[in-house]
């Protein structure tokens, strides 16, 4: 479902501020795989998100998606393919329109557009169907405004917004970060619930080790750019918390050790 071969970001070059955030990067996802992404800051793991999506252009390799070279796509034309959820609740949503409107706008994700706007009663129906299954209540607030809502309603609001038709790939970008702990769980708990349901292809950046051993079937270690550790099935089944942290001091990164545990 997704082939990163040999990409490079290089930001800033031929200048004193020139940066190699990815070095040479490659990484196959079968459909359904689920990899979640570790490191530490400045490790390459949004750069990468960003590449995928089409927000950052590599400076050289290819990325295909579904056997499609995208390399050269910038990100509006990969929107049909390819959903993300950010860190910041704030940015999946439109606060200023209701619920009904927001799940309007992502059913409509990668279609053509045309002039209609209103939502028939099978849609609104549709709609809280797939609400009532984050049982947040929100099935009963379609007409709410949506920046009412708590950060974690709006984030589980995303995540739905996000894989409601389906995306070839879902990425998540430290989606449960600015969560409380409790929030945080149910969000991640939705998360396995939807992605095994769907069968949904899917990179998930995090700084949580608990998190990255506790889902997906596989993960990678990141740092300067490269991919410095993989494991998958029952190699990243056996792994504890305490494996990565050794895995990460040995690298040399120890002053970043809290920001993985």
């Amino acid at each position: 479902m997704l082939d990163i071969v040999n990409i490079s970001v290089v930001f800033h070059p031929s200048t004193p501020n020139e940066k190699h955030a990815l070095n040479s990067v490659s990484l196959h996802l079968d459909e359904g795989d689920f990899v979640t992404v570790i490191g530490g800051n400045g490790a390459g793991k949004s750069t990468l998100l960003n590449t995928v999506a089409g927000t950052v252009r590599a400076t050289e390799g290819k990325i295909a998606i579904d056997g499609s070279d995208v390399t050269r796509k910038p990100d509006f034309k990969r929107a049909g393919d390819v959903s993300r959820v950010f860190q910041d609740p704030m940015k999946g949503t439109a606060g200023d329109m209701n619920i009904e409107e927001n799940l309007a706008l992502a059913m409509s994700r990668g279609k053509r557009r045309t002039l209609r706007w209103n939502v028939t009663s099978k849609e609104a129906q549709q709609f809280k169907e797939m609400l009532s299954e984050l049982h947040l209540g929100l099935e009963d607030r379609l007409n709410c405004k949506v920046g009412l809502l708590s950060g974690g309603q709006r984030q589980a609001l995303t995540l739905l917004m996000a894989t409601m038709n389906k995306p070839k790939l879902l990425l998540l970008d430290e989606h449960t970060a600015a969560l409380d702990p409790k929030t945080a769980d149910k969000v991640l708990k939705m998360t396995e619930d939807i992605t095994s349901r769907n069968n949904q292809t899917t990179l998930m950046v995090t700084h949580n080790m608990r998190d990255a051993l506790r889902y997906g079937n596989r993960l990678i270690m990141m740092n300067d750019g490269k991919i410095i550790f993989h494991a998958s099935g029952e190699e990243k089944k056996k792994l504890t918390v305490q494996d990565l942290l050794n895995k990460f001091t040995s690298i040399g990164q120890e002053n970043d050790r809290i920001l993985l545990a």
